[in-house]
């Protein structure tokens, strides 16, 4: 259990800190993190950290597409956690 808890909160500082990268690269018009990357950080369960990051950030907030793709990622991840959860808690629907 102790190691999905170290993997969760890794990948989402790791998300989280790339977002920041991209973003001050983005200012200094360098070599950017590409969208799919930063896509499957999150689809890798750093949804939470790259919804933070777009927040804290302001940092893909004009992309629709790439919108679209991350919170639908955050969806079914959140819908899977939720899954996950009542059927350990034995919780009815």
């Amino acid at each position: 259990m102790w190691i999905v808890v170290i993997y969760f909160w890794a990948i989402n500082a790791l998300t989280l800190l790339a977002f920041g990268w991209d973003k001050l690269r983005a200012r200094r018009r360098k070599r950017r993190i590409p969208e799919r990357r930063l896509l499957w950080l999150a689809a890798l369960g750093g949804s939470p950290g790259a919804v933070l990051g777009r927040w804290i950030f302001k940092h893909k907030t004009r992309k629709r597409r790439f919108s679209i793709w991350l919170y639908g990622i955050a969806g079914v991840q959140a819908t899977l956690f939720y899954l996950i959860l009542s059927q350990e808690l034995g919780l009815q629907f």
